[in-house]
């Protein structure tokens, strides 16, 4: 089914808005990612004016959303739980584009880590929409983790002591947790 007209701007502004709220990447990737989508997707537009204007729009969106957090957000809380799996040989790596630049972060890795917690940015946007982050977990050796593994129980041990429900379900790691980046 192709989508109208109004469907894909709806979409691309969306994209624009979770760029923004993600915060993974600085500006002017943020501007050159929502550039290329609206001259793919609407060729026959100016598409530097759109990205421009849809992110400010969604800049200034935020800076109104962010105002009715809780002192304390959900992002604060992951941030910790990550540094405090980074103290025991498990970094985490943000935003990643695909399982494969965590494997070349292992492979490049000496000595290789315990494990390492990574999860791409549409995990972010879920949990920015959703409040539920998604990490895959995995040994340093690329193995995953299962059920009973002590691996997850640590990481799942880290979550729960920084206040984030955290289960393992299908593979992956899912965190209840809101991506509420204050500096996004």
């Amino acid at each position: 089914m192709r989508l109208g007209r109004r469907d894909i701007e709806a979409e691309l502004r969306d994209f624009a808005r979770l760029q923004v709220r993600a915060g993974l990447t600085g500006p002017d990737e943020q501007y050159e990612d929502v550039r290329a989508a609206v001259a793919a997707e609407m060729p026959h537009t100016d598409a530097a004016v759109l990205a421009r204007a849809w992110l400010a729009a969604a800049a200034q969106d935020f800076q109104q959303v962010k105002r009715d957090w809780p002192e304390v957000t959900d992002h604060d809380r992951l941030t910790a739980a990550f540094a405090e799996c980074a103290q025991h040989d498990v970094p985490v790596l943000q935003g990643v584009d695909d399982h494969w630049e965590a494997t070349r972060f292992l492979e490049a890795s000496e000595p290789r880590p315990r494990g390492v917690l990574w999860f791409t940015q549409p995990d972010v946007w879920h949990a920015v929409d959703e409040g539920m982050l998604e990490v895959n977990l995995w040994h340093g050796t690329r193995a995953n983790v299962a059920p009973g593994d002590s691996l997850l129980e640590a990481v799942l041990s880290c979550f729960e002591r920084h206040g984030l429900r955290a289960h393992f379900d299908e593979g992956r790691v899912e965190v209840a947790a809101h991506w509420q980046r204050r500096s996004a």
